[in-house]
């Protein structure tokens, strides 16, 4: 079963979020900053690889209801800067919570909007060691990659006289259809996309230092900004299941 799907309806809240209207989870989350990736060692001894995630602090900023904007979302605020390094639409938005004026502006879903008021402090102590979350940010950009690279082709003898070492070879007919068919694996643009990792494990919390370590690889290069959810299911969903 696809947990989560897109959708087309005018009232979705932004890329980061689950699409309105799906009811299955009830989720909220924080914004960091990638600062990079490092190893910790286990009570076993062993080795484990971990990003660390400036995530400390987010303000909220627009609180969306059901009744007023047709779903139930949370907007805040990450990275403050001065007010003007902001166009004045932005430091209109950020000056009706009050709270100062953030270069980051992300929308998270939640279960009841109602909990939440504009100015309110998100901080890390949303998570626990050992938490599952699900992080989305941009990945790295690779330029135009040839098709070993971007699609892992095999490519042919690199022995000398072959003539045939990264291409990516013959990509249809000519009789018939005449065309090339649509999404065929080719060279091009790779990377610098929206990516979404799931099921990545919360290792340490470290509130007085604003730092979340987490498990293994993230998307995105140093001091990228990420999106990282906390999901749980809701009552309705253990229902249904």
């Amino acid at each position: 079963m696809k947990r989560w799907l897109r959708s087309g309806s005018k009232k979705e809240p932004c890329e980061w979020c689950e699409p309105p209207g799906h009811g299955k989870y009830v989720m909220s989350g924080i914004i960091g900053r990638k600062l990079g990736m490092t190893q910790i060692f286990l009570e076993d001894g062993t080795i484990c690889p971990v990003t660390v995630v400036e995530a400390g602090l987010c303000t909220v900023i627009q609180v969306k209801t059901q009744e007023k904007d047709g779903y139930e979302a949370i907007q805040l605020g990450f990275d403050p800067i001065p007010e003007n390094k902001l166009n004045r639409p932005q430091r209109g938005h950020c000056r009706k919570a009050g709270e100062g004026f953030f270069r980051i502006i992300k929308e998270f879903r939640v279960d009841n909007a109602a909990n939440y008021q504009p100015g309110q402090q998100i901080r890390l102590e949303i998570f626990q060691v050992g938490d599952r979350v699900k992080v989305t940010g941009i990945s790295k950009g690779r330029g135009f990659a040839g098709v070993v690279k971007r699609h892992g082709f095999h490519g042919g003898p690199a022995t000398h006289g072959s003539m045939f070492h990264r291409a990516p070879g013959s990509i249809g007919a000519s009789a018939y259809p005449s065309r090339v068919f649509k999404g065929q694996k080719m060279p091009g643009h790779m990377g610098n996309q929206r990516v979404t990792v799931s099921g990545v494990q919360v290792m340490e919390i470290r509130e007085d230092q604003g730092v979340l370590v987490l498990k293994g690889a993230i998307p995105g290069s140093k001091n990228s900004i990420v999106a990282i959810h906390q999901i749980k299911f809701s009552a309705q969903a253990d229902e249904q299941a």
